[in-house]
């Protein structure tokens, strides 16, 4: 059984903040004005950081990424910051291609959780949603077998288990992109809702509550939703796939570079609201002071 029911912590501030993972943590398809992807992760940040004076966080995932390069490109970075709360969400980029190996995927996870977890007081884990439907059900039993690990794993290290795989709602497929791959900016956001309420805080809504019915689109519709998905969206991923090629190829993290990954915090000062993540601005802290300069 996910662990967020019965080990949910009380309420505590925490000061710093680091994600892991893939495309589902660096926030694709929850787009910005100016193009970038917020997601669940910069919103929970920004919920966290209205707690804390001094708040800092770092988004290190990265779009297509494989669990083993999850572990071998992020998980030393994170360690290295020493956050307070840590997320680590991976392995379904895995399970979701033809060809798994499902104990290799697992054996990874776990590597990251043994660096992980001695170095921050929570870590988070994540049994993460589906969008109902054919592909899916197709791989529904190495998700599962994925989900089960990650239940054991988090009793081993102490971790948070946030269930979103049980959620009905979020496999509704208007809570995903047009691309059927990710959360839109809805589900993006009953994302983050649920991990502020495993954390321990209020709730501020039902995160699981169904959207309203709605009417079936009609044939015509769904054909030409169909035909559009297979163009934009299905094309180039198999062209990808038979290529090597990956959709994080040459990309860092939001909040990592060539020498090593940073933290941002609020740009805004006195007590003010944060506001969006993507206004943050770089924390310097070599020298030991609570320095910000440089807008990221």
């Amino acid at each position: 059984m996910p662990m967020n029911d019965s080990r949910t912590p009380e309420p505590r501030p925490y000061t710093s903040f680091v994600a892991l993972g893939d495309s589902f943590t660096e926030g694709m398809s929850d787009a910005l004005p100016d193009g970038s992807y917020r997601g669940w992760a910069d919103l929970l940040a920004v919920r966290l950081a209205g707690r804390t004076t001094g708040f800092r966080y770092a988004n290190l995932a990265v779009r297509g990424k494989l669990i083993g390069q999850i572990v071998d490109e992020q998980t030393e970075a994170a360690a290295a910051l020493g956050a307070d709360l840590v997320t680590l969400v991976g392995g379904l980029n895995d399970v979701l291609r033809p060809r798994c190996d499902v104990g290799l995927v697992c054996a990874r996870l776990e590597e990251a959780a043994e660096r992980l977890a001695p170095t921050c007081r929570q870590l988070v884990l994540m049994r993460s949603p589906g969008r109902r439907g054919p592909v899916f059900e197709r791989f529904r039993p190495r998700m599962e077998h994925l989900f089960g690990f990650i239940d054991d794993l988090a009793e081993r290290h102490g971790a948070l288990v946030v269930d979103l795989f049980s959620a009905e709602s979020l496999g509704d497929p208007r809570l995903w992109a047009e691309d059927r791959l990710h959360l839109n900016a809805e589900g993006h956001r009953r994302v983050a809702e649920a991990v502020w309420q495993a954390l321990g805080h209020p709730a501020e809504e039902d995160w699981r509550t169904p959207l309203p019915p709605a009417a079936r689109p009609g044939w015509a519709a769904r054909r030409a939703s169909d035909l559009r998905f297979a163009r934009e969206h299905l094309g180039p991923w198999i062209g990808r796939r038979l290529t090597g090629r990956s959709s994080g190829d040459g990309r860092a993290g939001a909040h990592a570079d060539a020498e090593a990954a940073f933290w941002v915090t609020p740009a805004a000062a006195g007590g003010a609201a944060p506001g969006c993540v993507s206004t943050w601005r770089r924390w310097e802290d070599a020298a030991g002071a609570d320095a910000v300069v440089n807008p990221v």
